[in-house]
């Protein structure tokens, strides 16, 4: 149990009080002295120096001072006031000035004693001057905990109370003495000797009040290693747990569908990554435990046909399958490209979505009972209660993480033992973030294309180029190709953007007009029909241009077209331009992608662009985007929660993951219930934080 005092509320803590209490509760979460304890500073400013007056040299540079304050005063009108200290030592004179707080200031400043001067010196009537500096007599400086200040995040409603970094620096000074001697183990000691920690206590005062930064390195070392640990601890136990409990339908023949479409339909050789990748799904079928994999591979990696050579071992096991897109497009692609193989094979496969028929429902709900119908490829229709299948023995999911954790949770309830579940997803997801967001998942990745892709040719170009780029559109169709040009969507500016795309459209079709081109048009403030009809032009290659907004991302699957078009490329994520690129390239021509964008670039805009440019590979792409906007964004804001570090950062700890995933596995092998002796602490932090959490355990 934790130790009461830990437990203790904010409230009676010296320095808060009810009214701070309330403050912190609202705007930090924090309600015990525990969650203080955990209230981690973001940076450090070095005050291990000081130096004189006259040694001052470079303006607005924060310096350290040792002064006497010899007069102090109010200026000005009333509305206007100003409180002015003059202070020297023995080199030479500064001044001081606050705008704000001037009554409190006044009263506590005690004339003729000798002060720590802290701030940022400027220069004004040949005098140095300090706004609001920082003040400290130098009798209590003397007793100061280590070097290095803490800085703390703080806001307007926490300053109004005197919560401001200084404030909360002053209320950690008050909580420490407290706590560190009743703070309970988290790791255990053959843990703690192998990383060669500071003991919790030791990392708990370096943290808040570094004695310098070696120490300050290994505290932060520590926590970081403790927060990747139990997460990683607590999603691979909730993996072993599953297959444990969980059984599964085994799936032990390799049967006559299977063997007919891979030796006589096929028309190609897979990949070894292919091969690799059915291999796994084929150990885990056969285990007769709950398969519950993740399949990575770039766009045009080959993953639908594993997954329809999957389907096949369910069909061929006495199994229906069922195949769940997240858009009504993307469900109808699969639909088609899977149609042709099932008919060759004589098995049935119906598409069920939004816009299929009353009385064509009914048919497909009838032969779902019934076994007649051996795969339902649809969108989240699939999860209606009404949608009852005789034998559901595996489902895919593609796009994965455009669905919510119930949605897919809807699945497993379509049997009365839950079907296998094989997630796809073709935005490469960065090695770091696959180990932690995704440890409760078997990862399998395509990591080559099918021989014979010819790479993209990506360039950039300036808005100034544009004529040139025009020309080399109309070369393009030319050779009987067809383009997409696209324009971002960000909601919180749409009308802008509609607007960008109108202006966009209209000077496409005056450089390309009728009756020599036509010229598609999509964008989300379309009716369904129309965007269907739009679609439709041009993936039957009725028009050669198509002007859209990102909905084609995910979904068109045109090997005509060779050419994508990118405008204020400079206002797309990384990952979400590698999808757009994707769209082209799916043919035998060479495909190229243009970035266009304005000369003013910020610093991550040059960085996307030049890493577009330099590479085709999804995952070093990935491992950029990584960096550039951290784990939240990436994993989209339903799911970014599971990985809210205090410290820890999946883009810059890459090797502290990896070293936290092996000595967890190596742990669980040992010791998969945590019983032994060696585990107690372990088993006790665990129990503490689950309480704490949310239940990640049904991530799929």
């Amino acid at each position: 149990m934790q130790h009461d005092i830990l437990n203790t509320s904010i409230d009676y803590l010296k320095g808060v009080g009810p009214k701070r209490g309330e403050v912190l509760k609202s705007e930090l979460g924090i309600y015990t002295y525990l969650d203080l304890l955990h209230y981690f500073p973001f940076r450090y400013i070095d005050r291990s120096s000081t130096i004189k007056v006259n040694q001052i040299q470079v303006p607005n540079t924060a310096v350290q001072l040792s002064v006497v304050i010899y007069d102090i005063e109010e200026l000005g009108p009333p509305r206007r006031k100003r409180l002015v200290a003059h202070a020297r030592d023995e080199t030479g004179d500064v001044v001081l000035v606050w705008f704000k707080g001037i009554k409190w200031i006044k009263s506590s400043v005690e004339i003729g004693k000798k002060y720590v001067l802290y701030g940022k010196a400027n220069e004004y009537n040949n005098m140095w001057n300090f706004n609001h500096p920082e003040l400290e007599l130098e009798d209590k400086n003397k007793n100061k905990m280590g070097e290095l200040q803490p800085i703390y995040h703080s806001g307007e409603k926490l300053t109004k109370f005197g919560l401001h970094s200084r404030g909360i620096e002053n209320l950690q000074r008050n909580l420490l003495p407290l706590v560190l001697g009743y703070l309970n183990q988290t790791l255990s000691p053959e843990l703690e000797k192998i990383n060669a920690f500071l003991s919790n206590k030791e990392t708990f005062k370096n943290i808040h009040f570094p004695q310098n930064s070696s120490l300050l390195k290994k505290a932060i070392l520590r926590l970081k290693y403790e927060e990747l640990f139990f997460l990683q601890l607590s999603m691979t136990r909730q993996k072993i747990t599953t297959r444990r409990k969980v059984e599964g339908f085994k799936f032990e023949i390799v049967g006559q569908y299977f063997n007919d479409f891979y030796h006589h339909h096929l028309g190609f050789e897979l990949t070894n990554a292919q091969k690799k990748v059915i291999k796994e799904f084929r150990k885990d079928l056969g285990l007769g435990k709950h398969m519950n994999r993740l399949l990575q591979g770039d766009v045009g990696s080959g993953k639908t046909i594993v997954a329809i050579l999957t389907i096949l071992l369910a069909i061929d096991n006495g199994f229906q399958a069922c195949l769940m897109a997240p858009t009504e497009i993307l469900a109808n692609q699969h639909y088609d490209s899977i149609q042709p193989y099932f008919q060759k094979l004589g098995l049935k496969v119906s598409l069920l979505s939004g816009s299929v028929k009353k009385k064509d429902r009914v048919v497909i709900h009838e032969d779902l009972e019934s076994g007649e119908l051996n795969l339902l490829v649809g969108t989240h229709a699939l999860l209606e209660d009404k949608v009852k299948f005789q034998n559901l023995g595996l489902a895919v999911i593609d796009e994965q993480h455009r669905f919510g954790v119930a949605q897919r949770a809807k699945l497993w309830k379509k049997n009365s033992c839950p079907p296998h579940i094989l997630v796809m997803t073709a935005t490469p997801i960065p090695r770091t973030l696959a180990m932690t967001f995704y440890g409760d998942l078997d990862v399998s990745v395509i990591d080559e294309l099918p021989p014979g892709r010819k790479s993209i040719k990506t360039v950039h170009r300036f808005d100034s180029s544009r004529l040139k780029v025009f020309q080399f559109i109309e070369d393009e169709i030319k050779l009987g190709r067809q383009v997409y040009i696209v324009y971002p969507l960000i909601e919180e500016s749409e009308k802008m953007d509609y607007k960008d795309l109108m202006d966009g459209y209209e000077s496409v079709v005056r450089r390309f007009p009728l009756p020599d081109y036509t010229v598609s048009i999509v964008h989300g403030k379309m009716k369904p029909n129309d965007k269907e009809f739009e679609m439709e032009r041009f993936v039957s290659g009725k028009s050669q241009i198509m002007v859209a907004t990102t909905v084609i991302e995910v979904g068109v699957n045109v090997p005509n077209a060779s050419l994508m078009v990118i405008e204020s490329a400079e206002r797309f994520g990384l990952s979400q331009l590698h999808q757009l690129r994707g769209r082209v390239g799916r043919g035998a021509d060479q495909s190229y992608c243009i970035l266009m964008t304005g000369f003013k670039l910020s610093e991550d805009g040059k960085t996307r662009i030049e890493t577009m440019v330099r590479t085709n590979d999804g995952f070093e792409i990935a491992e950029q985007d990584l960096r550039l906007r951290g784990p939240g964004d990436i994993m989209g804001t339903q799911q970014s929660g599971v990985l809210d570090f205090k410290l820890a950062d999946l883009a810059k700890d890459a090797q502290l993951v990896q070293l936290t995933k092996q000595h967890v596995d190596e742990l669980l092998i040992r010791d998969p219930d945590l019983v032994l002796k060696e585990s107690f602490f372990i088993r006790k932090e665990l129990i503490r934080q689950s309480k704490l959490k949310p239940n990640w355990s049904n991530i799929s």
